[in-house]
This record gives C-alpha cells, sequence and structure tokens, in this order.
C-alpha cells in the first residue's frame, strides 16, 4: 500500500534555493481565472458568513467541499485528499498523493464518486491539480483565507482521509509560521530547491491527510497539509503523530494554482544561492559574522542571477570552514533574520522577470546589489 504522506524523519538546516552541507555541528505575477474563486489580491477573498465559533457547524459546512482521493499506480495504491478550487470541479491535492498515478477516483461526502484527472503539478510546493466533471450539486468550493493574517496560537482544524477514515477532522494551533520544507523538485549541482512559507501544527495529521484542507476558525482554508515529523511508527510500520505538521500556505496557493489551471506548471523566482540557516552561536563566532541575523551565502550558482550580480559565496580555508560569504540582511527594504525571510517574500511577492535589491553586509562594508530574477530551472 503507497503511503500518501510525506514523513519527515529529521529537519535539516535550511537552504537557499538548493540544498548544501553544513559545516556546522549543529516566482511573472499570477493572475487567476475569471472563474476562480481564489484571488492574488488580498482584498478579494471570498469572505464567508461569519461562524457561531461551533466546530460542529465549521464540520458539517466544509465536509461536503473535502473529498478523498485514491490512487492507483503500476506499484500498487494508496489514499490521500483533497478539496474543490472552483465551481468548474478543480480540485486541489499534494503533488505527492497524484504522483506516478495512472487512475485517479474521487470521492465525496455524499457517498458520490468519479474518476478525475490531473492536470497540473508543482513539484516545488508540492501542489497539484485534479480535474473532475460531477453533478452541480456536488459542487461545494470551500472559501480561502490569507495565511498572511495567522499567528501563533491561533486555532486551526484539519479534514481529511487519515488511514482511508474519510470525513475526519482533528484540531490545534498554529505552532510555528514560515517554516521551509525540502521541496520535490531537484536543484541544479545536487540536493533539492526548498519549499518555503510553510505553517507548523499540532493538529494531528497523519497519512491520507495529504492534500486536504486545513482551516481556521472562520472555516476558510489557510494551509494544504503536507507532512509531518515523527520517529515513531506503529506495529504496521504506518508512522505515528507526533504533534509537528506541516501545511503549505494558502498563500502559495493563491499564486500558484490559477497557473496550474491554465498552463499546468508554475514558475517560481530563482536567485541561484545557497546557504545555511538558523546559525548557532559557534558558528556565526567562527565565521567571523559581522551580525547574527541575516541569510548567510555558503554558495552561488555560476550563471545564475545572483551571479550576474555579484553576490559573493563562501570559500573554504582549508579547515572546511566556509568563510567570506555575503550576509543578505535585507531585501527591498524588508528586514531578514534569516534564509527563511527570503524565500517567504520572493515566494509570496515576487516572480520571474522582476528586479529585487538585496541590502549584504560583505566584511563591515554594507552594500546594495540589484538581480534580477529568474525561472527555477
Amino acid at each position: 500500500m503507497k503511503k500518501i504522506l510525506v514523513i519527515l524523519t529529521l529537519l535539516v538546516l535550511a537552504i537557499i534555493s538548493c540544498q548544501v552541507a553544513s559545516f556546522s555541528e549543529v516566482p511573472a505575477e499570477v493572475v487567476p481565472t475569471a472563474t476562480s474563486n481564489i484571488s492574488t489580491d488580498s482584498s478579494e477573498i471570498y469572505a464567508p458568513a461569519p461562524l457561531s465559533g461551533s466546530l460542529t457547524e465549521l464540520y458539517e459546512r466544509a465536509l461536503p467541499g473535502v473529498v478523498s482521493i485514491r490512487v492507483f499506480s503500476e506499484t500498487g495504491s494508496g489514499v490521500g485528499s483533497g478539496f474543490l478550487f472552483d465551481e468548474l470541479g478543480h480540485i486541489i491535492t499534494n503533488f505527492h498523493v497524484v504522483e506516478g498515478a495512472t487512475e485517479v477516483e474521487v470521492d465525496f461526502s455524499t457517498g458520490y464518486k468519479t474518476y478525475g484527472t490531473v492536470i497540473g503539478t508543482d513539484l516545488d510546493s508540492d501542489l497539484a491539480v485534479v480535474k473532475v466533471d460531477i453533478p452541480a450539486e456536488e459542487l461545494h468550493p470551500l472559501p480561502i483565507g490569507d495565511s498572511d493574517l495567522l499567528r501563533v496560537g491561533q486555532t486551526v482544524i484539519a479534514i481529511g482521509n487519515p488511514f482511508g477514515l474519510s470525513g475526519s477532522m482533528t484540531t490545534g494551533i498554529v505552532s510555528a509560521l514560515g517554516r521551509t520544507l525540502d521541496s520535490m523538485n531537484n536543484a541544479p549541482g545536487g540536493g533539492f530547491f526548498t519549499a518555503g512559507d510553510i505553517i507548523q501544527t499540532d493538529a494531528a495529521i497523519n497519512p491520507g491527510n495529504s492534500g486536504g484542507p486545513l482551516f481556521n476558525a472562520n472555516g476558510e482554508v489557510i494551509g494544504i497539509n503536507r507532512a509531518i515529523r515523527t520517529t515513531n511508527f506503529s506495529d504496521d510500520g504506518d508512522p505515528v503523530n507526533s504533534g509537528i505538521g506541516f501545511a503549505i500556505s494558502i498563500n502559495i496557493a493563491r499564486r500558484v494554482v490559477p497557473s496550474l489551471i491554465e498552463k499546468g506548471v508554475y514558475d517560481y523566482p530563482y536567485m541561484g544561492i545557497s546557504s545555511i540557516s538558523d546559525l548557532n552561536l559557534h558558528s556565526i563566532e567562527v565565521l567571523e559574522l559581522p551580525q547574527q541575523t541575516g541569510a548567510y551565502v555558503t554558495a552561488v550558482t555560476a550563471g545564475s542571477p545572483a551571479d550576474k550580480a555579484g553576490v559573493q559565496g563562501s570559500r573554504d580555508n582549508g579547515e572546511g570552514i566556509p568563510l567570506g560569504g555575503d550576509l543578505i540582511i535585507g531585501i527591498d527594504g524588508q528586514e531578514i533574520i534569516q534564509f527563511d525571510d527570503l524565500l517567504k517574500y520572493l515566494i509570496n511577492h515576487k516572480s520571474p522577470g522582476d528586479s529585487v535589491n538585496l541590502t549584504i553586509l560583505r566584511g563591515n562594508e554594507e552594500i546594495t546589489v540589484e538581480l534580477v530574477l529568474e525561472k527555477r530551472p
């Protein structure tokens, strides 16, 4: 049985644009189609009637828009989740749910079942769009929220198909914001590009929840469940929830999904730099960095936008320590505390062809570098 969930057994120190080893111990603006109920302008987001505060009411309102996805492939079958995006029958789920599928079945809470067609995939965000042709009475698109308004501690609710148990609801809180995970897209030179603006939650997410919606208390979708971190497994080998789950922010989907519907793909902005994120104090001292915050550039990909703009990566001092890299402390006037902030800004606000101004500390000198973004290879 194919396990439809990304399981993280180790959170690796983060990367800029691609995976790199640490020496330490330790996307043109997308315009949605006229038929879409998601807008890239947060002021145009559909606002449902307010809920009374009852989780039961939220569940009953949301369930008709949540689907179970059964996948059949040459290697077996599996189950995942998804939800209706618009009244044309477009369903959002994870790419890893439908990866390699030869047949996709979509099951609704009413008992109605149909086959679906994968029309667009994005390995960077782990998103996919499945198209179904269904009766009008089965069309219940879910309202979309604004993940930029989320705050740690807010209540969130997941509805999906864990272990094939369709229509299951779990609750929790936003545990952290702006996390990063490896994408499923290979980067030049090895490793993977980075997926950013990830929501961390303690709402129980298990195999089969992947691709399902994560709601706020108003019943708006603010994330798409993607992965859990666990080191615990059942006697049958199934991963056990450990209170650390990850969801793709809905604001990424607001940019990606309309392009997947229109073109089948989405182009992310690309700088071409690698970094070590969340440096410990010892590493900061060894690197002789002028301050403790910022995104430290360990490498620059040859021919990349960063290379053309003159951004400098580190060099090995002969003892395995990458010294001399630029420290990015701002972008377009936005402060960068660590790499995650840089990635979130790029993914949510920039597209290939856009220019950005990087504020860089090179040694003790502060300089500004203008860079024209390209699309990820």
